[in-house]
């Protein structure tokens, strides 16, 4: 039986996600295995390599966002999940708000990010 969940994502942009989850110290590889319980493995688009024997995923869906994929219950043995994923998505999120102040055509703006811990 597999360990594995999968979740529902508003990640679009892989790149912008690659770079977010080096910003927060997580190696990324491309179209690899996200372990998980008992040595089972799934294959996703983007891979974050966690410390540990649990990895987190995320594969491209038909409407072009990503689904997180990842064993959750042994995620946690390590790293507090919700603090985890919230990060990631943080991260992601002001990531993809620079990206598009910084599109050519807009005027350079000073940013100050608050980040919630």
């Amino acid at each position: 039986m597999s360990h594995f969940s999968t979740l529902r994502t508003k990640i679009t942009d892989a790149e912008i996600l690659k770079s977010s989850l080096r910003d927060l110290g997580i190696s990324v590889q491309t179209d690899a295995d996200v372990r998980g319980y008992n040595g089972q493995r799934v294959r996703a688009d983007l891979v974050a390599v966690m410390d540990g024997e649990y990895d987190l995923g995320w594969s491209r869906n038909s409407d072009g966002s990503f689904d997180l994929i990842a064993d959750l219950w042994g995620v946690a043995k390590k790293h507090n999940q919700t603090e985890l994923i919230n990060s990631i998505n943080q991260k992601y999120a002001v990531n993809k708000a620079l990206s598009q102040v910084r599109r050519p055509g807009l005027q350079n703006a000073n940013v100050k990010v608050a980040v919630q811990k």
